[in-house]
């Protein structure tokens, strides 16, 4: 029996992949329950799949009830594996007559995971620091994220005043200094015609709405704020570009790909682990703004090499990165290191 803990922030990758993962492996038949904190949007889509949860608050350091309600769940369900997301639930999540695995998605401290048995990381990059810092590599374990490959159906342009045969880039994530959107939108300057349309929230919103007044690129830059139809996104978009100076895994490229659009991306950690250049996607150097700009020409002006990166990456997606492979994956790695 798996029993998964997650004390996660209202929006993010890793939450909406746990919410993936928790579903694959009800799909899959997987003996599971969960603790989350309250999130009506992902915890709708739990219920929806299926998947059993019960909710706890995760708070700070006065927080008693967390800790007493997971030792109550551990008592009642008796897992054999735990697997714990984030810092906070990994710290607050006690260890005993089971195998405690932590699932890292970043470069964060091992002080929060000593007393795992296991850490897993979901790029190899991850993986190897976490070696480097110390931890065991016998009991490090690389295993991949999954997206969500069902086709969505193109937005009508208009409804963010789009032209409709206007070339149009996608960014996602968070709205933060990580994501790059400020490279992204100094870059759309010399993509004449293009319009961007950057899905996520965030504090920059209004720092980014003013660059883009002083790019002269505000009437073709829309923030669309945070939004669950990412499937619809690319389906109306003609490049996704992966702006990010700060990109652990990259978990967006795998989304480009699953839904055949060609990307373009700065050269952060994920994304170069990811793509091969030109083959599965072009790759700018980091801040460099002309560059960025000259890779997403090529890819609106040049259809043979689009189509050839969204072939490349969708195949890329298929061989690694589908859901039944990744949750064949952990199911494997659960029957091997549990108790």
């Amino acid at each position: 029996m798996l029993l998964q803990t997650m004390a996660g922030s209202p929006f993010g990758g890793a939450e909406e992949f746990f919410v993936r993962l928790a579903c694959g492996f009800q799909r899959a038949g997987g003996d599971q329950h969960c603790i989350v904190r309250p999130n009506a949007g992902r915890n709708s889509v739990l219920a929806e799949n299926g998947v059993s949860f019960d909710e706890l608050p995760f708070g700070g350091r006065f927080d008693l009830r967390t800790p007493w309600g997971l030792r109550q769940q551990i008592r009642k369900h008796k897992p054999r594996i735990v697997l714990t997301w984030m810092n906070r639930a990994s710290r607050m999540t006690p260890s005993g007559d089971f195998t405690k695995v932590a699932r890292l998605g970043g470069y964060y401290k091992l002080k929060n995971f000593r007393d795992c048995d296991h850490l897993i990381g979901n790029t190899k990059d991850i993986c190897d620091y976490l070696v480097r810092e110390g931890w065991p590599s016998d009991r490090t374990h690389y295993l991949p994220n999954f997206v969500d490959a069902t086709p969505g159906i193109a937005i009508d342009r208009s409804e963010f005043n789009t032209p409709k045969d206007a070339p149009l880039v996608l960014g996602l994530g968070r709205l933060h200094q990580n994501k790059g959107f400020d490279t992204l939108i100094r870059a759309m300057v010399d993509v004449p015609d293009a319009y961007l349309w950057i899905a996520g929230a965030g504090d920059l919103k209004d720092d980014l709405l003013k660059l883009s007044g002083e790019c002269g690129v505000a009437d073709r830059v829309r923030l669309l704020g945070w939004r669950r139809d990412v499937a619809n996104l690319f389906a109306t978009c003609d490049v996704f570009c992966a702006s990010s100076r700060h990109e652990p895994l990259g978990n967006m490229v795998i989304e480009a790909w699953a839904n055949g659009k060609p990307v373009v991306a700065q050269a952060s950690q994920g994304p170069v682990q990811l793509i091969t250049q030109g083959e599965s996607g072009l790759l700018s150097p980091l801040e460099d703004v002309p560059a960025l700009a000259r890779d997403l020409r090529t890819v609106l002006d040049d259809k043979t090499l689009s189509d050839t990166l969204s072939a490349n990456g969708r195949a890329a997606f298929e061989a690694d990165f589908t859901e039944d492979v990744v949750v064949a994956r952990y199911k494997t790695f659960f029957d091997e290191v549990a108790r």
